[in-house]
């Protein structure tokens, strides 16, 4: 590797990679100096337009949607941005998720086909409506759901797909857009962490029936707590849209209590939307930048080994990166456990997480299960056999013991950033014996 780091020089590691190591480099964890000690970007980030938007909606007095203009200012400018003909702005993705299923009229005694590799609000959407989530086991290589595990948890009460594009990265949505249409069987696009993502050149969220947003702080288009529906179809987007706001029409007009039916308050604020208006001009310069430094990621770490960066499906064109995914492969780092691992790289100065832990054993699930509202619905009978077609999931369970991620803003940084990190993880592979616990 030609450059340099400013406090490091790579030498080559010997026999352990090639990328090129310092001397004198004893882990942080064994009271060496780290690799880093400045912080990577922060996020959110802020800047004039916002704090000018964010006034401006203050001092109009015009709190909610039907007031003022700024929720369908930005309702029309994401759309334009996904090329979709409806957008359903809402307070949060989970509130997001839950309005798209009440558009599919999805509740008590349906089933959701999902994976069990994801953030816990994919599975308490579906739960809020008293339908029960089937998970489907992960792809390791992509870390999304297997498409080709879908069909076999097909039954006759299996009322919706939800893939979800995790961190950026995209479900096989040829495979599941395929058995869609076979079956009969509508797709929600949880494309939650997914912003600019795409499939084949088409916006993630913009394949299924429905797609949904977050817009949560840490989200790489943030607005504090914020959503969004989109959909093609206006009879859902009718649908979505009235579930949202009591069953208003999109004109914030009283609803034909004829035809209502239950809906609830889901409305995005306008001092979200107002700030999301803002953020939408920083929104490519920022996705290109990630994915520049995602790219220098994927080679550095390919000369050092044991740390697999996750695939992507031919018809990903575009991945958001909302996370950068990776596999740990413990052999190639002397057998030292996942956690001592991230103890290390961490005591490096760089931030490194686990994934997500295995949905289908968590606690929740079962209390959810077993409280009164969900026994009033369901026999035990229904109940055990559910328990019994979420409890083996292998890939899933080797997934969630060898996952690695680093979160949207460490991809922010600059290139010697990514060196850095590398450098880091290098260091570990190098010293991992004398890292292993005694």
């Amino acid at each position: 590797m030609s450059r340099t780091l400013k406090r490091r020089t790579f030498l080559a590691a010997a026999g352990a990679s090639g990328v090129a190591r310092a001397s004198g480099d004893t882990p942080a964890l064994l009271g060496g100096e780290p690799v880093r000690r400045r912080p990577f970007p922060s996020w959110p980030r802020i800047g004039a337009k916002d704090e000018a938007n964010w006034m401006e909606a203050l001092r109009a007095c015009k709190w909610w949607r039907r007031e003022g203009h700024w929720v369908r200012d930005f309702e029309k400018a994401w759309g334009d941005k996904l090329g979709v003909r409806h957008v359903v702005a809402t307070a949060n993705g989970t509130g997001a998720l839950m309005a798209a299923m009440s558009a599919l009229e999805i509740g008590p005694k349906d089933e959701v086909l999902v994976t069990p590799y994801t953030f816990i609000a994919t599975i308490n959407a579906i739960l809020a409506q008293y339908a029960l989530p089937v998970f489907v086991d992960t792809d390791r290589a992509t870390h999304m759901i297997d498409a080709a595990k879908i069909e076999a948890a097909i039954t006759r009460r299996t009322r919706a797909i939800m893939p979800v594009h995790l961190g950026g990265n995209m479900a096989d949505m040829d495979k599941i857009l395929e058995i869609s249409r076979r079956r009969g069987i509508p797709v929600i696009e949880d494309a939650c962490q997914a912003h600019l993502s795409a499939w084949r050149g088409r916006a993630a969220g913009t394949l299924g029936e429905l797609g949904c947003f977050s817009f949560q702080k840490f989200k790489n288009l943030p607005g504090g707590e914020a959503g969004a529906v989109v959909t093609n179809d206006e009879k859902l987007y009718l649908d979505a849209y009235g579930f949202h706001s009591h069953y208003r029409t999109p004109g914030e007009n009283a609803p034909d209590l004829s035809s209502c039916r239950n809906g609830i308050n889901l409305r995005m604020a306008e001092f979200q939307a107002a700030l999301l208006v803002a953020q939408m001009e920083r929104l490519e310069e920022n996705a290109r930048r990630r994915e520049e430094n995602a790219a220098t990621l994927d080679r550095l770490l390919g000369e050092i080994g044991g740390i697999e960066p996750v695939k992507r499906y031919p018809g990903c064109t575009r991945n958001g990166y909302h996370l950068y995914m990776m596999r740990y492969e413990p052999e190639a780092f002397a057998g030292l456990p996942r956690s001592r691992f991230l103890e290390a790289v961490r005591a490096e100065g760089i931030p490194l997480a686990e994934g997500y832990g295995p949905l289908n054993r968590h606690p929740f699930l079962e209390n959810t299960a077993r409280s009164r509202m969900f026994r009033a619905v369901y026999t035990e009978p229904e109940l055990a056999d559910w328990r019994e077609r979420n409890r083996h999931l292998p890939a899933n369970d080797q997934v969630t013991q060898e996952a690695l991620w680093f979160s949207q803003n460490v991809l922010l940084g600059e290139r010697r950033d990514m060196e850095e990190i590398a450098a880091a993880i290098a260091k570990v592979r190098r010293h991992a014996e004398r890292l292993r616990p005694s």
